[in-house]
């Protein structure tokens, strides 16, 4: 199968590693037909470790679109989504996701984020970032803030 959009996120992956911006990642965000947002990986050049492909195809489609919801677009992206972008994809609600080469394929070349899916599973006192518990009974008055807001823009 030829698709036009999954070759342009191939084409953004090759280009992103020929200009020296990034790694081998691009993505298009789709709306109607039509590429809304693209992005490329430019972790090394932005000097960025969230500036993935799909995270900076999102930004830009939100800022186009002047929406933080894309339940209307689609994303085409180079590679299977790591866990920063897939929860991005699902916070912003994507209506459908395209992905070419695999989280598998991505391990094989040095992109391997099975680390990070394994130490989600685990207890936070045993996962190798430390995570300490503090303040919490204070920080539940921001969302007592939330709750008692009358205006807020639910998402």
């Amino acid at each position: 199968m030829n698709d036009p959009f999954m070759a342009r996120a191939i084409q953004l992956s090759i280009e992103s590693v020929q200009s020296g911006r990034g790694g081998p990642f691009g993505a298009v965000i789709v709306r109607g037909g039509k590429i809304v947002a693209e992005g490329a990986n430019q972790v090394t050049s932005l000097k960025d470790p969230t500036a993935h492909a799909e995270i900076l195809a999102i930004r830009q489609a939100c800022a186009k679109l002047g929406a933080f919801e894309l339940k209307d677009c689609e994303l085409y992206t180079s590679c299977e989504p790591c866990p920063m972008c897939l929860g991005a994809i699902y916070w912003s609600r994507l209506a459908r996701l395209y992905f070419a080469n695999t989280a598998e394929d991505a391990a094989n070349i040095g992109f391997d984020d099975s680390f990070i899916y394994a130490e989600l599973s685990l207890p936070h006192f045993q996962r190798r970032l430390p995570a300490i518990q503090i303040m919490r009974e204070e920080a539940l008055a921001g969302f007592r803030a939330w709750t008692e807001k009358v205006d807020k823009i639910r998402y």
